[in-house]
Parts: structure tokens; sequence; C-alpha cells
């Protein structure tokens, strides 16, 4: 159902190329999905590769999953990030396209769930990303934060 997958480096989003490269070596003809997470450098990268693509011929649409509830219009963050509904619109869409719908059916599903989904980002530690020694924020031990970031971005507010 997942024909590509294009990860960047640690921490960094996946560059246009790669994304080129993946879609090419996925289309049948019928066109591909992209997948965005909400995440600023991947849109940015996506936009970027689905016009590179569609210049050697390949028909792409995109979905940005955005169903992160616990930040929506912060400092750190672009709108609600992409997280956990990135698995069910993948499977869902997925199981469209194995069936042989058009890509236009495709990516209008993949919206739906996407539309339909809701997720609420939860950290007990943050991480320590490859430049830093230390994680940039901590969670007082016996606490939880909410509206952490994978990436190691701000947490929102806490608990005991």
């Amino acid at each position: 159902m997942l024909a590509a997958a294009c990860p960047g480096e640690v921490f960094t989003s996946p560059v246009p190329d790669q994304m080129v490269r993946a879609a090419a070596a996925v289309d049948s003809g019928a066109g591909v999905l992209f997948v965005v997470k909400n995440y600023t450098g991947d849109v940015l990268n996506f936009e970027m590769a689905a016009e590179l693509a569609e210049d050697e011929g390949i028909q792409v649409a995109r979905v940005l999953v955005n169903d992160d509830v616990a930040v929506t219009d912060s400092l750190h963050t672009a709108g609600r990030r992409g997280t956990g509904a990135t698995l069910f619109v993948e499977k869902i869409a997925g199981a469209a396209a194995e069936e042989g719908a058009p890509l236009e059916r495709v990516e209008s599903l993949a919206r739906r769930v996407n539309e339909r989904s809701r997720s609420f980002g939860v950290a007990l530690s943050a991480c320590t990303t490859p430049p830093r020694a230390a994680p940039p924020s901590t969670c007082r031990t016996g606490s939880w934060s909410w509206a952490s970031g994978s990436t190691a971005s701000r947490a929102a507010s806490g608990g005991p």
C-alpha cells in the first residue's frame, strides 16, 4: 500500500531529488500521492518535488496531514503538526490505490481521513538532537508536558 518512503537525515526533511526518484520508481502511469506531514521543511520540499515530478510527466496529488490538536498556532509550528493520522491516511488511501481507484479518488479519501483525525502530542521527556549534548527543555521528574515536538520543540504546557 505504501509504495515508497523518503526519510530525511536525522530531524530534517527529505530532499526533493530523492522524492522525485521515488515517485518515478513507483509511478505506474496513474500518478502518485504525496502524503506530507505538516512541518515547514516537509511542506516546502514536497511542493518543490511535486513541481519537478510534474515536469517529468508524473501526475502528483498532495495531502497535508495536520492532526495534532495540541498545537494549533504557536511560535514553533506552522499550524497543527502531522503525527498519528499519517498511518491511517497512508493505509486507507493505499488500500484504495491497490484496488485501482483513480488518483483523484485516492486523494479525496486521504483528505477525508485527515479531516476526521485528531491526535494530542504528549511527552515524558525531551529528545536530544545530534548537534546538542542535552535536550533543549526538560520535564521535572514525575511530570509531563503536552504539545512537545518529536524534534525537541518546546512544550506548550505541562502538569505535575
